[in-house]
């Protein structure tokens, strides 16, 4: 499947993405994609985060591609579950999701309901989850198990810290052939 087959949702994790982050990049560079815009970046609510995907989901014409980073991905993962036009959703490529119960994200920086309700169970579209070797907020075992349960491919980004701007990650070139990879997967 090409680009110009799909709606690309971007959804970023906590307090957005920057000009200078590989998604805010992509968004640019791709010409279906666009941001899911959440209405308060610093203090993520799972229900509205989710609820924010759930109607960019509803409004696409095309198949969807969800590209989540951090509690984006979190949150993506949550959406593809419960939409009720699931079998418009055609791939995920999900980056560097949290370990909730890590001790390096702040305390009460995190909605407890993105772990209370976070998928444990196969997604049902195909997908990629990108984890780093030394991810300060998921362990690699974190990432492996979670692909596994989410029945995701895991590509092992090797020492890539948390996948973002601030861990060298601005346009991410590999990142895009990774996510050009999955699309030629994908049935037209």
């Amino acid at each position: 499947m090409r680009v110009s087959d799909l709606d690309i949702l971007i959804i970023p994790g906590l307090g957005g993405s920057g000009p200078g982050h590989w998604q805010s990049r992509w968004a640019q560079k791709l010409s279906t994609a666009r941001v899911v815009e959440q209405e308060d970046w610093l203090n993520p609510a799972r229900d509205a985060w989710v609820a924010a995907i759930l109607r960019e989901i509803d409004a696409s014409t095309r198949p969807v591609a969800l590209v989540g980073h951090s509690l984006g991905a979190i949150a993506a993962a949550s959406a593809m579950v419960e939409s009720p036009a699931r079998e418009k959703i055609a791939a995920a490529f999900l980056v560097a999701p949290p370990d909730p119960d890590s001790k390096d994200l702040p305390p009460g920086l995190i909605d407890p309901a993105f772990k209370k309700k976070a998928p444990q169970a196969v997604l049902g579209a195909p997908g990629v989850l990108v984890a780093s070797r030394n991810d300060a907020y998921a362990d690699y075992a974190f990432s492996q198990n979670l692909a596994r349960t989410w029945g995701l491919d895991l590509a092992d980004a090797g020492d890539s810290g948390h996948i973002n701007a601030e861990s060298g990650h601005g346009p991410w070139p590999e990142g895009l052939m990774r996510l050009a990879g999955l699309f030629s997967r994908l049935s037209p």
